[in-house]
C-alpha cells in the first residue's frame, strides 16, 4: 500500500468510529472495572454517592427524616 491508501484507509476509520454513539460515563465506568479488574473501586464509589445523595438531601425538606436516622 502506498502512503495515500494508508491514509485514506486511516482517515474512513476515524470517520467510522466518530460516528458511533457516545457509550455514556457510567458504561464507560463499568468497562473501565471490566478492562482493568478494578473491582475494589466498586465500593468506593457507592459509598461516595451515597454520601453526596445524603448531603443533596440535608438542603431539602427531607432533613429532618435524615437526622432521625443518625
Amino acid at each position: 500500500m502506498t502512503e495515500e491508501e494508508n491514509l485514506i484507509d486511516s482517515k474512513s476509520e476515524f470517520e467510522s468510529h466518530a460516528s458511533q454513539s457516545d457509550i455514556g460515563v457510567v458504561q464507560e465506568f463499568v468497562l473501565f472495572l471490566k478492562h482493568n479488574k478494578k473491582w475494589w473501586l466498586t465500593p468506593i464509589v457507592i459509598a461516595l454517592l451515597l454520601i453526596a445523595a445524603i448531603a443533596i438531601s440535608a438542603g431539602t425538606g427531607a432533613a429532618p427524616f435524615i437526622y432521625t436516622l443518625f
